[in-house]
């Protein structure tokens, strides 16, 4: 069966991820895999979690696809001492009538970039854990609904640098990925040299100031709302086989029944890697999903989930070994692809 010919045309879809992509290639060097996953939380409306070394472009990144797609946007830079009111809203007294009012915090909007959230008191990063699952919070005695879409996009500095926290297990369970973020190449950071040293100097009143990346955004979107939701009903078309199903449920029961495991993936484990897989699919330009959407995935959205015992450490495996040894026992390499394109099994 070929599953292309059952599935509508998309043209369009395709066509506004081409301009998204060539919009942030005009501010941020490289980071092509980056700019995938957040393309695939934004159809999918699953929260992203990036991890990496401060100066890396990620909180330009964010900023520049809410440009792109004119979302509201929000940032809000976590400090040891936020309290959950600077996130949420509070009430506040009012003294003109003695009463009391709702005031909406930041996470009223459509897109929050949570800056270094792991820098803030496991206390305020638990805030947030209502309106990732639920898209509402609760503020006094009142309950508001947050705008759709609502996405959360966290960055998050090795937990091995001074004043971080680790996030708690219930929170890391709500990041739909977790993408790690590397150096870039000696060429595209040559690159990223050059633009800056041509950016020049902005006036501002009667002095100067050096222009940044930030600068240089383009303020007219090349997409709206209509165009997302087209691409978020577009993920909802592309297929997924059974075979492909059977192989998402083993995989997520292995790392349950893993003897270097101390904690297994949940359900939601499943459910976002198949979200995900329909999603690249999408913005790779296929219809139905292949096992190279299971593989470039699987990382991201199994190794944040799961926890290494004690035995393990001690003998120095790490998340990703223990993830390969999974995937080779249940014999899958990225090469086995069927006929049309769905998950092929090994000679088992």
């Amino acid at each position: 069966m070929n599953n292309e010919t059952k599935t509508p045309d998309h043209q369009h879809v395709f066509e506004f991820i081409r301009k998204i992509r060539e919009r942030v290639a005009t501010v941020v060097v490289g980071q092509n895999d980056v700019v995938e996953r957040t393309l695939i939380s934004l159809f999918t409306g699953g929260h992203l979690l990036l991890q990496g070394v401060p100066g890396l472009a990620k909180t330009l990144l964010v900023s520049v696809i809410s440009k792109t797609i004119d979302l509201q946007f929000s940032r809000v830079q976590f400090t040891i001492d936020l309290l959950p009111s600077d996130i949420l809203g509070s009430e506040i007294l009012d003294q003109r009538n003695n009463e009391f009012r709702i005031h909406k915090g930041p996470i009223f909007t459509n897109l929050l970039l949570a800056d270094e959230i792991n820098r803030a008191a496991p206390k305020v990063q638990g805030a947030l854990l209502e309106a990732m699952q639920e898209r509402k919070v609760t503020i006094g005695n009142e309950t508001f609904k947050l705008p759709a879409p609502f996405l959360v996009i966290a960055t998050q500095n090795p937990i091995e640098q001074g004043g971080t926290f680790e996030l708690p297990e219930a929170q890391l369970d709500r990041f739909m990925l977790c993408h790690r973020l590397n150096y870039p190449t000696p060429a595209e950071e040559r690159e990223v040299l050059r633009r800056n040293a041509a950016l020049g100097i902005r006036r501002e009143d009667k002095g100067a100031v050096a222009r940044t990346e930030f600068d240089v955004l383009e303020k007219e979107p090349v997409g709206h709302s209509e165009d997302l939701i087209s691409a978020m009903q577009a993920v909802q078309e592309i297929h997924v086989s059974d075979v492909f199903t059977d192989h998402v449920v083993e995989l997520v029961n292995r790392t349950r029944k893993h003897p270097a495991l101390e904690i297994g993936c949940s359900p939601r484990a499943g459910i976002s890697l198949i979200k995900a897989s329909r999603a690249r699919a999408l913005v790779n330009g296929r219809s139905y999903v292949v096992p190279e959407d299971m593989y470039a995935l699987a990382e991201d959205v199994i190794l944040h989930r799961i926890r290494l015992n004690y035995e393990a450490l001690a003998d120095g495996l790490t998340g990703p070994m223990v993830l390969q040894e999974i995937l080779l026992q249940m014999g899958l390499t990225p090469s086995l692809v069927g006929n049309n394109g769905q998950l092929a099994k090994s000679g088992r």
